[in-house]
Order: C-alpha cells, then sequence, then structure tokens
C-alpha cells in the first residue's frame, strides 16, 4: 500500500511534464510553437469561464492600398463587398488540418447569428481587418474557424457574395468596373498561420480569428516574377479589360460567361474557391454554385 502511494505521487509530479512536452506536437508545421502552445493554461478551456472573440475579415494590402496585376493593370479598389454566413469559431482535438481530407471534432463552437455583409475596402491603408461580429465564447484555444460566401439579401452587395469596384490603369488608360460575382463558396480552416497567434481565448479577455481573402490569386502579382506559381495560376485583368466599353465594365457572372472565351472563364471560376484563408494558413474549399 505504501509503495502504490509513492508511485501515485510520483505520477501526479511528472504528469504536467509530461503534458507539457507533447503540447507543441498541435501547432501547424509552417510555424514554430509559441509561448501560449507551450502553457497547458492557454490552451484548455476554463470550465464556465467565457471571453470576447472577435471575428474578422481581411481583404489584406491589396485591397486596402491596391497593386498591379501579372499583367501590368494598376488596381485600386473602391469597394469589395464579401458577405459571409455560419461564421463557425472552433475548439478542436486534435487540430484540423485543412489538407487532410478530415472533418473537424470539436470540443468547443460558437457561431455568429446572422450573415454580415463587409467592405473588405473600408477603411485606411493602415486600418485593422474589418470586424464582421463578436460573440461571448468559453475560454480556450480557437484553432479553427469556418464560414460560407452567400449572396446578400439587400444592400449595395444584393444578390451576390462577392462585389468588387473600383478602377483598373495601364497605359493611359482606365477602366471603371463593377464586377459582381455569384458563386456562393464555404470554407472550412485550421489555424491561423502568420506573425502573431490567433485564437487564444483568456478568460474575461478578448482575442480574434480572421477570414482571409488573397485577391492575388485571381488578378495575380505584379511585383513577383512572372513565372510565380501566384501568376501562372492568376486570370490577370486583360480578360476582364477586353469586355470594357468606354472605360466601362459593369458586368455579374453570367455576362461574364456569355462574353469571356471559355478558357478564361473557367479560369475564373476555378480560382474562386482558393481565394480563403486564415492568414496563410489553407482552407477546405467548396464551391457551392456554378
Amino acid at each position: 500500500m505504501k509503495q502504490q502511494l509513492i508511485t501515485a505521487a510520483f505520477l501526479t509530479l511528472i504528469a504536467p511534464a509530461l503534458l507539457q512536452s507533447c503540447g507543441g506536437n498541435n501547432a501547424p508545421q509552417a510555424e514554430a510553437p509559441t509561448a501560449e502552445q507551450a502553457n497547458p493554461s492557454a490552451t484548455t478551456p476554463a470550465n464556465g469561464e467565457t471571453g470576447t472573440l472577435e471575428i474578422r475579415a481581411n481583404g489584406e494590402d491589396f485591397v486596402r492600398e491596391g497593386f498591379t496585376t501579372k499583367d501590368g493593370w494598376e488596381i485600386s479598389f473602391d469597394h469589395v463587398y464579401v458577405t459571409l454566413a455560419d461564421v463557425t469559431a472552433y475548439q478542436t482535438d486534435p487540430p484540423f488540418n485543412s489538407e487532410a481530407g478530415t472533418e473537424i471534432q470539436a470540443t468547443q463552437e460558437v457561431s455568429v447569428s446572422e450573415p454580415k455583409t463587409v467592405d473588405l475596402a473600408e477603411g485606411e491603408t493602415d486600418a485593422d481587418p474589418v470586424l464582421v461580429d463578436t460573440v461571448e465564447a468559453p475560454a480556450g484555444r480557437y484553432n479553427a474557424l469556418s464560414w460560407r460566401m452567400v449572396s446578400a439579401n439587400s444592400g449595395p452587395a444584393d444578390g451576390y457574395p462577392l462585389v468588387m469596384q473600383g478602377t483598373a490603369t495601364k497605359d493611359g488608360e482606365t477602366i471603371n468596373f463593377n464586377l459582381r460575382l455569384n458563386q456562393e463558396l464555404a470554407f472550412t480552416c485550421g489555424d491561423f498561420v502568420g506573425d502573431d497567434r490567433k485564437g487564444i481565448l483568456e478568460p474575461g479577455d478578448t482575442t480574434d480569428l480572421e477570414a482571409t481573402f488573397h485577391f492575388d490569386h485571381l488578378f495575380g502579382d505584379g511585383d513577383a516574377p512572372p513565372d510565380d506559381e501566384i501568376n501562372t495560376g492568376a486570370l490577370g485583368f486583360d480578360p476582364l479589360a477586353a469586355l470594357a466599353q468606354n472605360g466601362e465594365l459593369d458586368a455579374d457572372t453570367a455576362e461574364l460567361e456569355q462574353n469571356m472565351s471559355a478558357d478564361d472563364y473557367n479560369t475564373l471560376l476555378g480560382i474562386l474557391p482558393s481565394l480563403g484563408h486564415v492568414g496563410e494558413g489553407h482552407c477546405q474549399e467548396t464551391q457551392l454554385t456554378t
């Protein structure tokens, strides 16, 4: 009996160290383990304790500051409207890997109650990512995020999940564009990958998660080499500029399908599901409508 008590006491002493030594295995391979990952108190939900979780959407500098496409057009966005629905943040165990073809196994989840339309081009060039909504959530580490892009039912994006408005300039030519795309998409993503760790919610504190949209996948990046993957797979702006009349391009998906070449239109459709990320982290992507 005395020997059993000694053994139990020894296991009690070493158990926290064993648990800590395993914590780093859950970090995304793209990043080294952070201090929060090494500290079990930062990753274990606190029973009955809550904080505030901010859900944000980010079009990155490409949307807020403008950029040069792979084919030399200077793009400046006035508005980029996206409508997000069923936005859900998860604490998962095991961590969700979007490239493994598995489903989320959630220990906690919280959702935004209503669809929200946000303008990714809102604010100054140094503005924070756009706030979608805030929710009260159990404390712990939120390491997965999912959402759908759906058609707005009112407002400037009414009838479309994605509306892009702005100007494109090249060689003295300026085109005012208003592109309205009706493809509904769904994204299921794992941990945010970036310079800062997101989603660790302490009791009574506030943290954020981010739905990130990579519009360079669609237009390419003139600052990258032509043979870079971001450019070889991108549509660019030339196929859209060819549809403009008198410096104006106002088109929805049906008009793009009718007037673009089949190859260019299929390229456009194939790119859209790759827009959604969590920072640089990839997502499972589904095109819900065609």
